[in-house]
């Protein structure tokens, strides 16, 4: 059996308690050392880089993406 000590990306702290599911369904963690909140592999950008760069030409333009 494998065990993975999750620390708490904030104070590092090893006590950390579940807390609910984000609505993406991942698992939420409460840090009972600093009481700040954070999910398990967060991901770091919503969109992928090709879309970013799409949003910030239509910004850029100030051109509507709805249509």
């Amino acid at each position: 059996m494998v065990t993975v000590t999750v620390h708490c990306p904030h104070c590092g702290s090893e006590d950390l308690r579940r807390n609910g599911q984000a609505p993406n369904g991942k698992q939420k963690c409460r840090c009972r050392a600093c009481k700040r909140q954070s999910r398990e592999n967060p991901t770091p950008h919503a969109y992928s880089e090709e879309r970013r760069e799409e949003i910030l030409r239509a910004y850029e333009e100030r051109s509507s993406l709805r249509g």
